[in-house]
């Protein structure tokens, strides 16, 4: 692993979005809100038919980006090809981060060159009217776990196309088998203890939680593939 080029490195933060007016203004004013610096915020409009594109040009920090549908996986893959930062942080447009995220994981790869990636713990936050997701242990998710989820990963640069781009054959899991493959290349990665990111759980991501559990599966056939093969 490569140290960092600045004390203060560009961190570039994409946020892809399908149709999440309802929630992404919460999304970027939390990134807004960070008080590291300097930091890009690019917005990738992943072929919205509602709002969002207005939401996102109301904020001249963000700088927008519209692909055709793809789905999430394109438009995070084009953000982060697009992006000039050494280190690269992703936001779900329905989640949240909270005070202090970037800086403290920001802080935690300058001390410890030999990591390639730091994600942080979450809080789940329950949509009113929302009953709780049958196939998410409500006990193990209340404790406030580690979020193995792109709102909570923030990855050098070299590492995240050195592990590739985020697989577009997964509609909604292709975050998992990224994790998977950084595990399976070897990566080093560490998990800070503080609670830095809201996942928000509603009506609209529920609707995917059946393709999401069978894709998941899928990504940790080829884990074990991958494995084999060695």
């Amino acid at each position: 692993m490569t140290l960092l080029r600045s004390s203060t490195p560009l961190v570039s933060v994409i946020i892809p979005v399908y149709n999440g007016e309802r929630y992404l203004s919460r999304a970027i004013e939390s990134v807004i809100a960070q008080e590291y610096r300097p930091i890009e915020i690019i917005v990738v409009d992943d072929g919205s038919t509602d709002q969002s594109a207005r939401v996102i040009r109301r904020y001249q920090e963000c700088i927008y980006l519209f692909q055709q549908n793809q789905g999430h996986a394109s438009a995070r893959n084009l953000g982060a090809l697009k992006a000039q930062g050494e280190l690269i942080a992703f936001l779900d447009a329905d989640d949240v981060w909270l005070s202090g995220k970037l800086g403290l994981q920001v802080r935690y790869l300058l001390e410890h060159p030999e990591i390639g990636y730091v994600i942080t713990h979450m809080r789940p936050i329950i949509e009113e009217g929302v009953d709780w997701p049958s196939s998410l242990n409500r006990a193990y998710y209340t404790k406030n776990p580690p979020c193995y989820l792109p709102s909570a990963l923030l990855v050098r640069r070299e590492v995240f196309l050195g592990v590739g781009l985020f697989d577009t054959r997964y509609r909604h899991a292709c975050d998992s088998d990224w994790f998977l493959r950084a595990k399976d290349a070897g990566v080093k990665m560490a998990i800070l203890p503080e609670v830095l990111v809201e996942k928000h759980i509603h009506s609209s991501n529920l609707s995917h939680e059946t393709s999401v559990t069978s894709e998941t599966m899928m990504a940790i056939r080829a884990s074990l593939r991958r494995k084999e093969n060695r």
